[in-house]
């Protein structure tokens, strides 16, 4: 749910980059998934990391975290914070690498996500639906 004093902040073309939080005097940006995505420090400083970032990383892989079983590769397919008040939502599915016919599995995780999902680590071995 979004808190009522995050402020959007948007690209030149309309698209939500995140938004820009207080912080006591400061301002924080955060981004889509709701992680703080700059330090304290002025407004104009968080309206930078937020440019500077983008929505690139949406495309990336990610891991979510399963306790007992081995962390699965999946891609973000949805990310909905909801409006002020309302509850928002994070939908995954395992990496399918682009195969149309690959078998997937769906999660959907409140929004923000919980720390189980997170970016995939260079080098780090993840679980596909291919084994």
């Amino acid at each position: 749910m979004l808190p009522d004093d995050w402020t959007p902040h948007r690209r030149d073309d309309g698209e939500l980059l995140g938004w820009i939080r207080p912080q006591g005097d400061d301002w924080v940006a955060v981004d889509l998934l709701g992680r703080e995505a700059s330090a304290a420090g002025d407004w104009l400083q968080a309206e930078e990391a937020l440019d500077s970032a983008g929505l690139s990383w949406l495309a990336d892989v990610w891991v979510l975290e399963r306790g007992d079983a081995a962390p699965l590769r999946v891609k973000l397919v949805e990310v909905t914070p909801g409006r002020v008040g309302e509850v928002g939502r994070v939908v995954v599915h395992t990496d399918d690498f682009g195969a149309i016919d690959a078998p997937v599995e769906r999660f959907e995780l409140a929004w923000p996500p919980p720390a189980q999902l997170r970016p995939r680590r260079r080098g780090e071995t993840t679980t596909t639906p291919f084994g």
